[in-house]
């Protein structure tokens, strides 16, 4: 209790403008305005994961694992649920008496949690509140995990290694830097989880992606993203949502909040910037990837710094990310060949580290920052940083590679080359990616309309292409209407192509099934190959 206490007195020095609660320590009375931007706050959080963060990842993914990567941000978000509730919330943010340096105590199942009652972190709104905005983020830490070990862990092994992680290394971390634990008694600063959040996803994605081994192929064999539309509508989600994130870490409705959504905002488009711009000096082009990840990297920088360093900080800060999550990048594909799958080590965790020690530097008034505490030099502030980063690199490190090896020995980490599902198949999740019925269907009535018109022969001597014209209007609708919903999919010569694409090699393959009279099957065989020079339209001639 001593040591919290002392916690508490160091907190107390600093401005007030750093800790905006601690204005607000004595009163105690619950206020609606923090309470309704609390609100709203979590509800951004969440709605980065569901769907921001699944939407990112999925697109990333090939399109085999796209529902894998849904199903495992679904997961952990009901898994971490109930494990903050039961009482991690209690470990994270309780008095853990003789051990709080190290673990917080009590609130099992949110014992004594009331509509009327406080936490000491947040006096000003209800615990209730309080407590639903950290689950956030033990939702959201785990889940970004999910990017290192993308597409090769088995779903059990996946869940129950990311619920003991939750415990063992993201609750303790937690107490350490947020919950009165000795890196806060030290003077860490960390607005929002650039230690807590960021570093301890990067980490634990690159130690589990050493642990499980490369994706069959890699590095040799291309795997690019299978959806960008997605992963762009899934960054631009989290860029949304994170100013719940950074601004809600203030705790109140106030100029702390104000200036933290501020300086996300600008560290983002930073880096995004920054990261395009050093793809342009590489590649003579920027690309659409870049772009995201450059802002993600800018947003994952300055999320320990929010709250403390103002617009001037935020850009540099932002512009370090992205050429410096870009090069680390690089480094851990092309380099050291570690297949973290979307890159959350060198984004997540470089960022996070870069961001944890800037905050040391930017946070000083002279350079625009809200000022350190009182007799604390820069040089002090940053050794502390850089003992808070360090601590939680190692700790995380070593505990994830020690839960990996746990479960490995309870269950099989790895998804075997016998248990991986075909493109847009049914198993295991009991759905299938893209419903092909009517895919199929069209198919088949473009080629029946296509054996019907007796010209493949012709064709087939001119090396003439059919022209989708002279197909009947019943087969061209039908084709228009079940393909129109997934042209995006295809590029080339557009959704007619794809169209003619997909019909040919539907029917050849039930022809060599045996599927079909011998004599349909013979023309099926036959079909010709559309190529980009098809004279083809999906709109009715009129």
């Amino acid at each position: 209790m001593d040591k919290l206490v002392r916690g508490a007195a160091l907190i107390a020095v600093l401005p007030a403008s750093v800790f905006p609660i601690a204005a607000m320590a004595q009163a105690g009375t619950v206020d609606t305005g923090n309470t309704a931007w609390l609100l709203v706050a979590t509800g951004l959080v969440l709605f980065m994961t569901l769907p921001g963060l699944a939407l990112f990842y999925g697109g990333l993914v090939r399109s085999k694992n796209v529902l894998s990567v849904l199903m495992q941000c679904y997961a952990i978000t009901c898994v971490a649920s109930l494990i903050w509730v039961a009482f991690a919330y209690g470990w994270a943010f309780g008095d853990g008496a003789g051990h709080n340096a190290y673990l917080g105590s009590g609130k099992i199942f949110l014992t004594g949690v009331t509509p009327a009652s406080t936490a000491p972190a947040a006096p000003s709104v209800p615990e209730s509140v309080f407590l639903m905005f950290q689950m956030t983020f033990a939702i959201i830490t785990p889940a970004l995990v999910v990017g290192g070990y993308a597409e090769r862990m088995r779903f059990p092994a996946m869940l129950l290694f990311s619920a003991l992680w939750l415990i063992a290394v993201y609750v303790p971390v937690c107490h350490w830097v947020w919950g009165g634990g000795w890196l806060q008694q030290m003077g860490i600063l960390d607005f929002a989880g650039g230690t807590v959040v960021h570093i301890n996803a990067g980490v634990a994605a690159i130690v589990a992606a050493l642990v499980l081994g490369p994706r069959r192929g890699f590095p040799t064999t291309a795997m690019p993203p299978h959806n960008m539309t997605l992963t762009v509508i899934g960054a631009g989600m989290l860029w949304v949502g994170w100013f719940g994130f950074n601004g809600g870490s203030a705790l109140a409705a106030n100029g702390s909040a104000g200036m933290a959504v501020l300086v996300t905002h600008v560290s983002a488009a930073a880096g995004a910037l920054s990261w395009m711009a050093v793809e342009t000096y590489r590649y003579g082009k920027p690309s659409v990837l870049g772009i995201v990840t450059g802002m993600v990297a800018g947003l994952g920088t300055i999320t320990p710094a929010s709250g403390f360093v103002g617009p001037q900080g935020a850009i540099l800060i932002g512009l370090v990310a992205g050429v410096v999550c870009y090069f680390a990048t690089q480094f851990v594909k092309r380099v050291a060949k570690i297949d973290d799958s979307l890159d959350v080590f060198p984004v997540h965790g470089v960022g996070g580290i870069i961001g944890t020690i800037a905050v040391g530097i930017f946070a000083d008034a002279r350079l625009g920052g809200v000022g350190l505490a009182d007799g604390v030099t820069v040089g002090q502030q940053v050794l502390t940083q850089l003992t808070g980063a360090a601590a939680t690199v190692a700790w995380c490190a070593v505990v994830t590679w020690l839960l990996l090896k746990l479960v490995g020995m309870l269950t099989p980490l790895r998804v075997g080359a016998e248990a991986r599902p075909r493109a847009g198949s049914c198993r295991p999740w009991g759905a299938r990616l893209h419903n092909l019925t009517g895919l199929f269907r069209a198919a088949r009535a473009w080629a029946a309309a296509v054996v019907r018109s007796r010209r493949i022969a012709a064709a087939r001597r001119s090396s003439a292409r059919q022209p989708i014209s002279r197909i009947p209007a019943r087969a061209r609708g039908l084709v228009r209407e079940e393909f129109s919903g997934i042209s995006g999919n295809f590029g080339g010569g557009g959704i007619a192509r794809a169209v003619m694409w997909s019909a040919r090699a539907a029917i050849q393959a039930a022809a060599r099934q045996d599927k079909m009279p011998a004599s349909f099957r013979a023309c099926a065989l036959s079909l010709p190959a559309p190529t980009a020079h098809t004279n083809i339209d999906c709109r009715d001639n009129k």
